[in-house]
């Protein structure tokens, strides 16, 4: 076929006297509207109402309001059933006796234990109160990671308070018993005994928040898992410091358990963002 032969094709075809040639052409171009409409459509804003800044305010302090209702809730009905949580977090502290130091010492105790029992039972309606509040400010692609990033954090805040209980504690309760086994007799202070596993408790389960951190951050296009892996060196150091400070003792067990834990969790969550193709 000469190159006049080319050119009159060509022109027949945007005549319309090829009809597959011009569908061909015109097939492509929707294709190439609809995937930007598609894209558009992940970006916009669904539930987008003007409202002042005045009203904004007033709806974060009737979110307030209710979160703490919950909360009191959650820690008055904890305090009239505190008794049994007790004696399950002394379950870890075996052949150790608790003494009651100074008048109120107990009472302060099972207030302090109603209190975080209360908060963690009542963290899923203020999580939701917080989701209700910036929803309206969330595009389609962003509503997209609410139901992963509640549920695996969920998840993950419950195995560190298991992790915590069955492994951490314990293994720090008995480097302190047989350290000092053959000279001092075990008589602890039932509110410093308690200090230190509910504050290791609750430390541990927000570590173990970090791979729903990574995976949001990586969702969101802030950080690749290749940019992750690289700053694996400040990863271990910062560990080290995370399990020395968020630990209430200072034994280099429950520091290096604590810190083997959270590069763990760092590795497996970038694993996660590594399949997930970020």
């Amino acid at each position: 076929m000469t190159p006049q032969d080319l050119d009159s094709v060509g022109q027949s075809a945007q005549l319309g006297e090829y009809p597959d040639v011009a569908d061909s052409n015109s097939a492509d171009i929707d294709l190439e509207a609809d995937g930007n409409s598609n894209t558009d459509l992940l970006d916009e804003l669904p539930d987008e109402v003007e409202m002042s800044f005045f009203d904004h305010l007033e709806e974060l302090r009737q979110r307030i309001f209710y979160a703490l209702i919950a909360v009191v809730v959650a820690i008055v009905g904890c305090f009239f059933a505190v008794k049994p949580l007790v004696q399950l977090l002394e379950v870890p502290a075996q052949g150790v006796k608790f003494l009651q130091l100074g008048p109120g010492e107990y009472f302060f105790v099972t207030v302090k234990v109603a209190a975080y029992t209360g908060l963690v039972l009542s963290s899923p309606f203020i999580l939701y109160q917080i989701i209700q509040f910036v929803l309206p400010g969330l595009t389609r692609r962003e509503r997209r990671l609410i139901g992963p990033v509640v549920l695996g954090s969920t998840v993950l805040f419950a195995a560190g308070l298991v992790f915590g209980y069955s492994l951490l504690i314990p293994a720090a309760l008995k480097f302190f018993i047989s350290y000092g086994a053959d000279v001092v007799e075990q008589l602890w202070s039932i509110e410093k005994y308690f200090e230190f596993v509910l504050v290791l408790l609750f430390c541990t389960a927000l570590a173990f928040q970090i791979p729903v951190i990574q995976i949001l951050l990586a969702s969101l296009g802030i950080v690749s898992s290749k940019q992750m892996l690289a700053g694996w060196r400040f990863v271990i150091m910062g560990s080290v410091v995370l399990g020395a400070v968020l630990t209430p003792s200072t034994d280099p067990l429950t520091q290096s358990l604590l810190a083997g834990a959270v590069l763990g969790l760092y590795f497996g969550g970038i694993g996660v963002v590594k399949l997930s193709g970020k």
